[in-house]
């Protein structure tokens, strides 16, 4: 009997310990079950019941012209004196009728006193701006400011009580996947709200300054400049474009971060207009090939192509170099470059490290103007050579400049170099885009005029043990480099 209770204490303990064990894992799944609960709202109606009423209906009214009002006829024919009198006459008499015509778009207000944002293409060309209130209210707007650039605009509205308004998120907070709500009057179906994720970061469009979180959340024509929400009520993107074959929602909409719109906005609401800074390079970006030319460990920074009269300039930035940091921050990419210059205040002097002939050097710049600049990238000057030599390289039959070949290829006087006659089909120069009518204006990083300067920078790279040459191309004014794979 002592022996039935010594075997039945370890089955006890045993079955104990895995009811025990069950308990902890439910209880566990079931915290991981709430967890993901929390993540996932069971409802949007509280979040759009707090933010919609800073949500607005934009409608736009402009004045067409009516083709046929008036008859055409050409200045001095006949008829002319007789046909000016009679629309003269019909003018004065019986004006022709105005047509008007409207577009619907959205915006969301931004402070008490009746500031509302929304994009430059809804209200553009716009003769009356008027706004919607949730509440059924309608004021008249007033352009306050527009930036093209971001397809943005700043209005004004006047109201006897205070407006409800939302505040700007921190759109780089945002992750793929995150939930987001879209609320505006799409296809003049006004305050519909619709709700997704952010499906990518970081898109770009068209512009400089792009910078648009796509999300899935229904968007279509006419929710134009309303806002995209986080699920703390902030503004994240103001929604721009969608990509679309029908011209309805697929998926696959556009908002403009709200890190971008806020300064923007900002800009707009002090001065009416946009600042940016102007640091007066043309870029491109560093591939792989190119920084392996130079020597450059890694493919990041802005490779300088062209550097017109400006601020660069001025602080002995020049062409080849590749400009890694800027005010302190690195540079990934071209891109990247864009928008630190943009948001750099106008006149401030900032520090620029570039990298020229295997180092690096830091050199102090003070911003211009963007918006008061005028880039016009003039190449280097030099005299034309009066021979015409030719030579077979890399691919290319290349000619010595000459004045046929400037009027046969529309080349500048003020770009000298070697020209480019002919390009293999299939070979590498060919792949690169490179085409004839281009000016080699440096091999390596150094300048060339004829024929056999490039046959004699190219060996000297081979000497030097580099598998690719570094050429700076021109084509119709329009500086690029480009990185060739030596030939054995």
């Amino acid at each position: 009997m002592n022996q039935i209770k010594t075997l039945a204490r370890p089955v006890a303990n045993a079955n104990r310990m895995f009811w025990l064990l069950l308990a902890a894992f439910a209880i566990m799944l079931g915290a991981a079950q709430n967890l993901r609960a929390q993540n996932m709202p069971n409802s949007f109606a509280d979040l759009a019941a707090d933010v919609g009423p800073a949500v607005v209906n934009i409608t736009t009214s402009t004045i067409l012209n009516r083709p046929g009002d008036e008859l055409n006829i050409p200045q001095g024919s006949p008829f002319d004196d007789l046909f000016r009198e009679f629309n003269n006459r019909n003018r004065g008499e019986n004006p022709p009728p105005q047509r008007r015509g409207t577009a619907l778009g959205s915006g969301f207000i931004i402070s008490a006193d009746g500031y509302v944002v929304t994009n430059n293409h809804v209200i553009k060309d716009a003769d009356e701006i008027e706004i919607e209130l949730r509440s059924g209210e309608r004021l008249v707007a007033t352009v306050v400011g527009t930036d093209p650039r971001t397809d943005l605009a700043l209005l004004k509205v006047e109201a006897d009580t205070p407006l409800p308004y939302v505040n700007f998120g921190n759109s780089d907070e945002m992750r793929v996947g995150d939930w987001v709500l879209a609320i505006g009057n799409p296809l003049g179906q006004g305050f519909s709200v619709s709700a997704g994720i952010v499906s990518a970061r970081g898109r770009t469009l068209s512009g400089a300054y792009d910078d648009f979180i796509q999300t899935d959340a229904a968007i279509n024509r006419g929710n134009s400049g309303g806002p995209l929400f986080n699920m703390k009520g902030e503004v994240v993107g103001v929604n721009t474009a969608i990509l679309s074959p029908s011209g309805g929602s697929i998926g696959i909409g556009f908002s403009m971060a709200s890190n971008v719109v806020s300064g923007v906005i900002d800009q707009l609401e002090a001065y009416g207009e946009t600042r940016r800074g102007w640091l007066g390079v043309r870029i491109q970006d560093v591939s792989a090939d190119i920084a392996e030319a130079m020597g450059l460990e890694d493919a990041v920074g802005a490779l300088v192509t062209d550097v017109p009269a400006g601020p660069a300039a001025d602080a002995g930035i020049e062409a080849g170099d590749v400009i890694l940091t800027f005010n302190g921050e690195d540079v990934e990419d071209t891109r990247e470059l864009v928008r630190q210059v943009a948001d750099a205040p106008v006149g401030e002097t900032v520090r620029v490290v570039i990298y020229r002939d295997g180092g690096t050097q830091t050199l102090l710049v003070t911003l211009g103007r963007l918006e008061e600049a005028i880039p016009t990238l003039a190449g280097p000057n030099g005299e034309t050579p009066r021979e015409a030599p030719q030579a077979e390289i890399q691919g290319m039959r290349l000619g010595q400049m000459t004045p046929q070949y400037r009027e046969r290829f529309m080349i500048g006087e003020e770009t000298s170099g070697v020209v480019i006659l002919e390009v293999a089909e299939g070979s590498q120069a060919a792949e690169k885009g490179l085409r004839p009518g281009d000016v080699i204006v440096e091999v390596s990083q150094n300048p060339v005029t004829t024929p056999r300067d490039v046959a004699d920078r190219i060996e000297a790279a081979k000497d030097a043990g580099r598998r690719s040459v570094l050429l700076l191309v021109r084509t119709g004014g329009s500086g690029r480099f480009v990185a060739l794979t030596l030939e054995e």
